[in-house]
């Protein structure tokens, strides 16, 4: 009920509005929440390419899902189901399909369900690699937004392998994203991940490329060079704290002469 939702949810459900769905599964038609085009207000963007929005968080309805058939995806790739696929999701979830009941304004708990529920739609389904891996990417986001640096970590290890694979296997563009693009997301992820020598390696490949825009090699540059400035950070901290233990030892060993 409107009269229920607090001031801020008010103030974001003037900003959604809802829009007929026809399912390509079961071929019925519902309702979904979409932002207006003029509610989009961007505040930054993170270096794997997560937008911070100001006024309503559009990842919040960036699933879409049929509440007959449990059918659900990424609004970009919900029309586009292939013919085995549809007959998979009917075999494989619709039979075990219980409906969900969101509240009129979605938030990040709302969003981490639907995505997962999208996901598990790519994995029954036979999705692409790079639709299980950008729906993982999203999650990661998710978690983030809650500081859940575990579950984040999880998530993006799986983005990390789904593009991998995406990147060698499937045409490009991929989610409006061309082959150095992906190879900076590549690059990116493994920093994130800790593994900074394929970060390297990845960068290096953009950095490298002719023909690559001059904005995705600056990125890359950024990137490389934000972590050889936190290694030389890490061998500085780990030269004083040897500098500073032999000095120790140091002292130790002349304070036993005179006892």
């Amino acid at each position: 009920m409107i009269n229920d939702l607090s001031k801020d949810e008010k103030k974001q459900l003037e900003l959604l509005y809802n829009k007929e769905i026809h399912c390509p599964v079961c071929h019925s038609k519902f309702h979904v929440k979409a932002v207006k085009s003029s509610s989009y207000r961007l505040n930054s963007k993170d270096s794997d390419f997560f937008l911070r929005y100001a006024l309503i968080n559009p990842y919040f309805y960036d699933v879409w899902l049929c509440n007959e058939c449990g059918y659900s995806a990424l609004k970009v790739d919900f029309p586009n189901i292939r013919r085995h696929q549809k007959q998979l999701v009917l075999d494989k979830i619709s039979p075990k399909w219980k409906r969900r009941y969101y509240d009129e304004v979605f938030n990040v708990d709302i969003a981490i369900e639907r995505y997962k529920l999208a996901l598990l739609n790519y994995t029954l389904a036979e999705g692409k690699a790079s639709q299980k891996a950008m729906t993982c990417l999203k999650l990661a986001w998710m978690y983030r937004l809650k500081n859940n640096n575990k579950s984040e970590e999880t998530y993006l290890t799986n983005a990390l392998k789904g593009f991998i694979e995406a990147y060698e296997s499937e045409e490009f563009p991929i989610f409006g994203m061309d082959k150095y693009t992906i190879m900076y997301l590549i690059g990116e992820l493994n920093r994130r991940l800790g593994d900074k020598d394929k970060a390297l390696l990845w960068f290096s490949y953009v950095i490298t490329t002719p023909n690559v825009s001059y904005k995705l090699k600056s990125m890359a540059r950024d990137q490389r060079d934000l972590i050889k400035e936190e290694e030389i950070f890490k061998n500085k901290n780990l030269a004083d704290s040897i500098s500073e233990k032999s000095h120790d030892n140091n002292k130790g060993w002349i304070s036993r002469l005179f006892r």
